[in-house]
């Protein structure tokens, strides 16, 4: 049930990042569409300055007499105002054709740009909607999730605050990403509380702890007993020199990682009925008994978690 607390808070996380990308992906295609336009409000500007000599020419001809200096061209007579009118119907007659033509491109690149920003805003409230409607898809099913995995801790004996999470802030979707932080410094969003008072481990070992620790109470009839667990870098440090020799160099200890807890009430006593059970059954629960804590130093009570065991259980 964590692991399916953990893929759905991954999967709303992945949704969300997603509509993001999307969104920035729009707001550039809508920049690269208002670049395109005031191009074309340029070229309309550039088009407008083509079209004035023409106009020019065109009200010079008006303002001649009838015929102006066509005249002479029409009744056969040549003469230098004769070509120079030439000239001017030759030039208005090519200015005419360009105009036409850019007048056309223009207005195709006005419909295609059209074309563009209504297929652009259409994409756009599709993708948001289809977006927003996979995030609170999700969003419910990470919300069902995350509920029946605190009903469930509670019933292993976790307490829970008044808003229904687990105590001391323990967000059971976040279970493993306490390794993001230094020995000994995890915050306490990222630690979970055993069902032992003032005993806390990494979020996915307290789970697995709390798993075991209800198999040990059916077996012994009570639960175990738990004299350490997690350290802060300062409590390791004071353990360190109250106990030489029996404790890692601050910064480097297990228990700084929130993945180790020293165990009592028998299971302390090398092949006790209470050790040999715990070293049976353990790796059930991602919990082991590492080989130095069994020579150097000799340690039956210390015990770890291995998250890589637990994640494939």
């Amino acid at each position: 049930m964590r692991r399916e607390a953990e893929k759905a808070t991954k999967e709303l996380e992945d949704a969300t990042k997603a509509l993001r990308d999307r969104q920035a992906k729009i707001r550039a295609s809508e920049k690269e569409l208002s670049n395109k336009l005031r191009e074309l409000q340029a070229a309309d500007r550039a088009f407008a300055q083509m079209r004035q000599p023409l106009s020019d020419i065109v009200g010079l001809l008006y303002q001649q007499p009838t015929g102006g200096d066509l005249a002479g061209f029409l009744s056969g007579e040549t003469n230098d105002a004769t070509l120079q009118a030439m000239a001017d119907v030759t030039q208005i007659v090519a200015e005419r054709d360009l105009i036409l033509a850019e007048s056309s491109r223009l207005q195709a690149e006005r419909e295609k740009l059209a074309a563009q920003a209504q297929e652009l805003r259409a994409d756009r409230l599709l993708s948001e909607a289809q977006a927003n409607a996979e995030i609170e898809a999700l969003r419910a099913r990470s919300g069902k999730i995350v509920k029946s995995l605190t009903q469930a801790l509670v019933k292993l004996g976790v307490k829970v605050d008044k808003s229904g999470q687990p105590a001391q802030g323990c967000n059971p979707v976040q279970v493993g990403m306490s390794d993001q932080f230094s020995n000994g410094l995890i915050p306490k969003a990222y630690l979970c509380p055993l069902p032992q008072p003032g005993s806390e481990l990494r979020g996915d070992a307290a789970l697995a702890f709390i798993s075991m620790n209800e198999a040990y109470k059916k077996q012994f009839g009570k639960p175990m007993c738990v004299t350490d667990s997690y350290r802060s870098l300062a409590e390791q440090q004071s353990v360190y020199y109250r106990r030489p020799g029996f404790a890692a160099v601050p910064g480097r200890s297990n228990h700084g990682l929130g993945l180790a807890v020293d165990l009592c009430g028998g299971v302390q006593q090398f092949r006790s009925p209470q050790f040999n059970w715990v070293e049976a059954n353990s790796k059930k629960y991602g919990w082991f008994h590492p080989k130095w804590a069994y020579v150097s130093p000799f340690e039956p009570w210390h015990w770890e978690y291995d998250p890589k065991l637990g994640s494939l259980l």
